[in-house]
């Protein structure tokens, strides 16, 4: 028999509150550095057992009673969500070879369908030497709804295959130059294990052979003769790198490379002439490289930057005037990274215990500039660079990469030219480039514009809109943007006061009168950024009177490597505190009500949620905590679990540093849960999450409840058959939005439509 106790629904005639399932107590006790912790859920954690189970079922019986009156409202974002997406849609066709690529998005249907034209290859080789006719070439031909275009064909219906299983979630697809083989790979259970698959474009019917087990998408070579794929240890860890030959057996795959170093992730991607396998091995402090020829079946991966080197980098291999070099962005002349031109002869031939020579310098190190990465073509490199938080595109002409070959002086990436937006808060990103194309392709948006599809003309550089997402029934001149600099209370080297920028989102009627709902994000590791981006759900909240603040906190990497690495190891409760400033601010210039403030954070904003909560938990009516990293202590303790060995880079290694495993303690949410009244709080996760495990909250939530001395109720939902990212298909998502959303709305009082 199971301990714990199942929710009791209210009836109309029954007004007392539900009874919260209680798991039993088990205790179970780790010791490490002269501490001993007990644990009495750690049990919880026996996904198999039928106990388990039926203590999570219970869990949800009691998060839908107790939040059935929530039930119209999420029916209302619901419907809100669904009626402003244009759910017949479709997106801006891209050429690759001899075709044109797009998906169609059916009203009804959870999953896109992928889809191709022919291009009209004859005219276009032979007009290759006229640029205008070429330009021409490269302008995509008009997608309508409903209308199939000539010689249209759908190459992968994911609702087809989506409807055999449970869940389903693509890891990735990959074709082969002449548009004649996909490769896919596909996970069924949520797990994150993916099976490779092929299918024979010409036939429309998938080859017999498949291989299970792997990790991601796969990576075809040119010709489509070999794919390459990763795959996992037993923590999760993408670790051994495979070559299939296609028309062989799973079994007779080429094992090419293992990586033993626990601490390295190891990613794959076709150069920008694919002609070679990248291969980097990192973490969020160095990473080793190598190169493999996929021109060649028998060609060994060739390392160029040792782990040993300690430097964070990536290589994009390039030629120029016939010859073929390396451009190397890294962090060796700083945090914020620079590029550098050297070729890889040079790297290979340096003796390890030299200091390593990366070449010619191109672009230099800026403190106010952010070099993230580049993309290669024949025509210009396009550099990612992020400034004032902004991360936008700008140009490096070859000429100034053959002048720094000559050894000319480096430019600054502040100085290069790119294309010129109007908003002041956006998001500007390369999405495609072929290597031979006139033109490249970047996606757009900010936080009140729907994503709008340019191609720049790499001759002129002028933005040509090719589409801005359709949004229904919405004026979005209703909302507004605006950008806050919170106080820390803490000062740089150079005196200066450190401050937390805070993007406030609201309807044009709101006005920061101090009256006023408010929603807080934050994320805050990883040296991820919250980027502006524009959501059709959020629409549902401002709409409510609801202000929706992101605060862009120490740990992320919206102002630069160095905001990042004041939020990591020794320095992550940095993220905690500015959250808590921020909040402050908002209360400082009226835009929060203080009585009505909630906040919503995932994953590793799921552990900033709980250490908030931990803090000043007097500061917020409701917290929501979507796949929340709660329980990371007992977590990273363990280097067998999934991705915990990863771990170390970011929060430090507490197996070995006894200041570390101190200091993790100290803010870790499940182990600083204490007799206070919490406000109200929804954990919400998945059975099948391999990232953040589900019996994190399920532990979390237990505790919470024993030390809850106020009245507001402490809630976990849990989808059983999703993986990290919830739920699979769009409809399901909304949905699962809609429940958070209306849970927030909910307890700010701000369920009615007000603007």
């Amino acid at each position: 028999m199971s301990d714990s106790t199942p929710a009791q629904s209210s009836s109309a005639t029954d007004t007392s509150r539900p009874t919260a399932p209680r798991a039993k107590q088990l205790p179970t006790s780790r010791t490490h550095h002269g501490d001993t912790f007990v644990d009495h859920y750690e049990w919880l954690r026996e996904k198999d057992s039928a106990e388990v189970i039926e203590h999570l079922h219970a869990e949800n019986s009691y998060a839908e009673a107790v939040t059935a009156d929530q039930q119209p409202l999420r029916e209302a974002i619901f419907s809100e969500i669904k009626h402003r997406t244009v759910e017949t849609d479709l997106s801006v066709p891209s050429r690759r070879g001899d075709w044109w690529y797009f998906t169609r998005t059916l009203e009804g249907e959870q999953h896109a369908i992928y889809c191709r034209v022919p291009a009209e290859t004859d005219q276009d080789r032979n007009s290759a030497a006229d640029d205008d006719a070429n330009r021409g070439s490269w302008t995509p031909p008009q997608v309508q709804a409903g209308v199939t275009l000539a010689g249209e064909e759908t190459i992968f219906d994911t609702n087809a295959e989506a409807a055999k299983h449970p869940f389903y979630q693509l890891g990735g697809m990959s074709l082969s130059a002449e548009g004649t083989l996909l490769a896919y790979s596909e996970d069924t259970s949520g797990d994150e294990l993916y099976t490779l698959r092929f299918r024979d474009l010409t036939t429309g019917e998938n080859l017999p052979e498949e291989v299970g087990s792997v990790h991601g998408g796969p990576v075809l070579e040119p010709t489509g003769a070999r794919a390459y794929y990763m795959v996992a240890d037993a923590a999760w860890r993408p670790h051994r790198l495979y070559m299939h030959t296609l028309g062989t057996a799973a079994e007779e795959d080429r094992l090419l490379l293992e990586i033993m170093d626990e601490q390295l992730w190891t990613g794959v991607g076709l150069s920008a002439d694919k002609r070679e396998l990248l291969i980097i091995s990192g973490n969020s402090e160095y990473d080793e490289s190598r190169l493999l020829d996929v021109t060649d079946p028998a060609a060994e991966p060739v390392l160029l930057i040792g782990a040993e080197r300690r430097i964070l980098h990536s290589i994009d291999p390039i030629v120029l005037d016939g010859e073929r070099l390396l451009l190397v962005t890294h962090n060796q002349a700083g945090p914020n990274n620079a590029l550098s031109l050297t070729t890889a002869a040079e790297l290979t031939g340096q003796a390890a215990d030299r200091p390593l020579d990366l070449g010619r310098l191109v672009l230099p190190h800026e403190e106010t500039v952010k070099l993230e990465g580049v993309t290669v073509t024949a025509a210009q490199v396009i550099v990612a660079a992020r400034r004032d938080t902004i991360e936008s595109v700008q140009m490096l002409s070859l000429d100034t990469l053959r002048a720094a070959r000559e050894g000319a002086a480096p430019v600054l990436t502040s100085t290069l030219p790119g294309p010129a937006f109007g908003e002041e808060l956006y998001t500007c990103a390369v999405i495609a480039a072929e290597y031979e194309a006139p033109l490249f392709r970047v996606a757009y948006e900010s936080w009140l514009t729907p994503t709008r599809i340019y191609d720049i003309d790499h001759a002129e550089g002028t933005p040509v809109l090719r589409r801005e997402t359709p949004v229904h029934d919405v004026d979005l001149d209703a909302y507004r943007a605006t950008r806050l600099w919170a106080p820390t209370g803490d000062t740089r080297a150079d005196g200066s006061e450190i401050t937390v920028p805070i993007t406030v989102l609201h309807h044009r009627d709101v006005s920061a009168d101090g009256s006023n709902p408010t929603l807080v994000y934050g994320y805050g590791s990883y040296e991820m950024s919250m980027d502006p981006s524009f959501g059709i759900p959020r629409l549902s909240l401002l709409d409510r009177g609801i202000v929706f603040a992101i605060a862009h906190v120490r740990g992320g990497g919206e102002l630069g490597r160095g905001w990042y690495e004041d939020g990591k190891k020794l320095k992550k409760t940095n993220t905690f505190t500015d959250f808590i400033a921020a909040t402050d601010h908002l209360v400082a210039q009226r835009w929060a009500d203080p009585a009505r403030i909630a906040t919503l954070g995932g994953s590793a904003g799921g552990l900033l949620m709980g250490a908030v909560a931990n803090l000043a938990p007097e500061k917020y009516v409701a917290i929501l905590a979507q796949v929340p990293f709660v329980d990371n202590l007992t977590s990273i303790l363990d280097p067998e679990l999934p991705l915990s060995a990863l771990e170390w880079e970011e929060w430090g290694n507490p197996i070995t540093d006894p200041e570390v495993y101190r200091y993790m303690k100290s803010y870790a949410p499940y182990e600083n849960v204490r007799d206070v009244e919490y406000p109200a709080i929804a954990a919400v996760t998945s059975l099948h999450d391999t990232r953040v495990l589900y019996v994190e909250p399920a532990k979390w939530v237990q505790v919470l409840r024993e030390h809850q001395q106020g009245d507001a109720p402490v809630v976990m939902k849990i989808e059983m058959d999703g993986g990290h990212g919830g739920a699979s298909g769009r409809y399901e998502s909304w949905k699962e939005r809609a429940w958070d959303y209306a849970f927030l709305a909910h307890h700010l009082g701000a369920g009615g439509l007000v603007r």
